[in-house]
């Protein structure tokens, strides 16, 4: 069935759907930061990864629990708590001079307008260099939660506007200092 001198195993990593490993040399050649974005059942964690040979480092790490200090009490893996945490991690991204990055989406395939390329679209508005194309971001309408508060008739849209103007003070007050 599967033995014999001719056969070849898979990577470990491969078979279970973890890596991509074609993608993965295509973007290390590139010899860019890696901007990894991923959803889990409760929240999202977002991640700049410097490829190193001894061994990837994490350069600035955040999960969506962070926006609840930042006052928003909605759904944290929904598509606005996905751009929110991207800014907020791009924000610190840019304090360390990370100017540059490539958008890592893993071995996992996604549609345009995913909620996960509101992250990109945050990377984007945050002046951070990224390839992207324009089709793949969600609308305007649902990055700021305006589809999600006419259902849940939860001002998820306000909360958005108002998270989002603290971290862009916050970026400021760093800035100026």
């Amino acid at each position: 069935m599967t033995s014999g001198p001719t056969y070849k195993t898979r990577f470990k990593r491969r078979i279970n759907q973890k890596t991509d490993y074609k993608k993965r040399l295509a973007i290390l050649k590139s010899k860019k930061d890696r901007f990894v974005l991923r959803v889990s059942n409760s929240l999202v964690k977002a991640q700049i990864i410097r490829y190193d040979k001894d061994g990837d480092k994490t350069m600035v790490s955040i999960t969506s629990k962070e926006l609840v200090g930042l006052g928003y009490n909605s759904n944290l893996k929904n598509t606005p708590a996905v751009y929110l945490t991207s800014l907020l991690l791009c924000q610190k991204a840019k304090k360390l001079g990370i100017k540059e990055v490539v958008f890592d989406l893993g071995a996992r395939n996604y549609k345009s307008g995913n909620k996960i390329f509101a992250g990109l679209k945050a990377i984007v508005d945050s002046g951070i260099d990224c390839p992207h194309n324009e089709k793949a971001f969600p609308s305007k309408e649902r990055i700021e939660g305006a589809v999600f508060a006419k259902h849940l008739n939860k001002p998820v849209d306000k909360e958005f506007t108002e998270v989002k103007g603290k971290i862009l003070k916050m970026w400021l007050f760093y800035v100026c200092i």
